[in-house]
């Protein structure tokens, strides 16, 4: 029954998605249940820019690297520690705030042989492109993924990886402090592999921006990648701490003052300076 819910769960969410773009209200995921009522240790969405900024060699080493991490040893070894020995996991693409597509519905794993099956069902994903960057969007759907994913995890996570800053959609913020309100940790994967220009709308400390306007939570952790070679392991590194619901031994970037070390809404007016609106 996998396969046939999975293409449901996708024919859904392309009917709702239909026609919304530029600046469409934000829309909730289809409500389907996917799992069965187990418990878990941690539901752990993972919301991935596919925006026009990514370029192809970037989506597909953001695509591998989710790929490497979910069959890795340390990955496995994580589960094995957690009181209930598994997890479940989703993963969406998102870019404006109208556009958010659902490669892998609610997936359970527990071990090398499930790990191994939901990783070859994303490397068969097929790979796509929009318009604009709304995490604030990301963090919407990906809150109202956790209302069908039929899971109770002692831990709820949104896993945001990017690589710029929002410039679309309500305010990071206000969205971000939603989301945490609801008892969800929101960490960030922040990419910083390009020189930051006024063509892609890239920004200087793209980290300390996600730092401040993007992540919280309980155990909450920005890990950025600024070079190739270091993808996989940053994801790697990344997915394993969520799993295993512990912080990093020391902060990637340093802790959030109390007011932002940069503008929150320094995607828009980026935006508005280049078009104008």
């Amino acid at each position: 029954m996998r396969a046939p819910l999975a293409a449901l769960f996708a024919l859904g969410a392309a009917a709702i998605m239909a026609g919304l773009a530029g600046n469409a209200a934000p829309v909730s995921a289809p409500k389907f249940a996917q799992g069965d009522g187990a418990a878990v240790d941690s539901e752990v969405v993972l919301a991935v820019d596919v925006s026009y900024s990514m370029d192809p060699d970037e989506q597909h080493l953001q695509r591998e690297g989710y790929v490497q991490a979910l069959t890795s040893q340390d990955l496995m070894q994580a589960l094995r520690g957690g009181p209930n020995g598994r997890i479940a996991i989703t993963y969406f693409e998102w870019a404006n705030v109208g556009d958010q597509k659902i490669l892998l519905p609610w997936r359970l794993i527990d071990g090398p042989e499930s790990a191994g099956a939901v990783a070859a069902e994303l490397a068969a994903a097929p790979y796509r492109r929009a318009s604009r960057t709304s995490i604030s969007g990301g963090l919407m759907f990906g809150q109202s993924l956790f209302e069908s994913s039929g899971y109770h995890g002692i831990r709820r996570v949104i896993d945001v990886s990017g690589d710029g800053a929002n410039n679309n959609g309500p305010p990071v913020t206000h969205i971000r402090d939603q989301v945490l309100a609801k008892g969800t940790t929101i960490n960030g994967l922040p990419i910083m592999l390009k020189k930051p220009n006024m063509m892609t709308l890239d920004i200087d400390n793209l980290d300390i921006y996600y730092e401040d306007c993007v992540i919280g939570g309980p155990g909450s952790f920005v890990i950025p990648i600024k070079e190739r070679e270091k993808f996989t392991e940053a994801i790697r590194t990344k997915l394993v701490q969520e799993v295993a619901g512990r912080e990093p031994p020391e902060r990637i970037v340093p802790v959030a003052a109390n007011a932002p070390r940069i503008s929150c809404t320094i995607g828009e007016q980026m935006w508005r300076e280049r078009w104008g609106n």
